[in-house]
């Protein structure tokens, strides 16, 4: 799927603009932030700064304080970060996912929990060029790097409602 597919008039109905200080009031009182980026990109570090729960595949693999990261549980560890949004949105808590998002479509489950949970979703990309904790291989990078898809600009800064 390409980003455009994400794009359509029923999705851009659901999203409000927001800005801060705008005086927009609402009764939904938690927000539901997905930070995308490639490996090294700033997105561990600015979810950790944002005060609220935060959840990434990549905690499946900590194993007692080390990270032991393996290949064919990815999708287990993309289900447990899921379950785990879930179970926080559901005890009406804010929560940050930091996740790669290369495709727009992978963040679609969590656009489906905030309608399910009554939470705004707010989207961030980083950008940073730092090195990867997990130490993710330049090649993975770079295959990265050649499929990711950008977010809509019409959808950057907005918040579903």
């Amino acid at each position: 799927m390409n980003g455009s597919n994400f794009n359509n008039s029923s999705a851009q109905s659901r999203f409000k603009k927001y800005s801060h200080g705008s005086g927009y009031v609402s009764p939904i009182t938690k927000t539901l932030t997905l930070i995308r980026g490639i490996p090294g990109s700033g997105k561990t570090t600015t979810a950790m700064k944002m005060g609220v729960t935060h959840i990434e595949a990549d905690m499946f693999f900590d194993k007692n304080g080390e990270y032991c990261f393996e290949g064919g549980k990815i999708r287990d560890a993309h289900a447990w970060c899921q379950s785990q949004v879930m179970y926080h949105l559901n005890q009406n808590k804010s929560v940050v996912v930091s996740n790669s998002f290369v495709k727009i479509e992978e963040m679609k489950p969590y656009v489906e929990f905030c309608k399910k949970y009554s939470a705004l979703l707010q989207i961030i990309e980083c950008d940073g060029n730092y090195k990867s904790v997990h130490e993710v291989p330049d090649s993975t990078i770079e295959h990265m790097r050649r499929n990711w898809e950008q977010l809509p600009s019409n959808l950057k800064g907005y918040l579903v409602a």
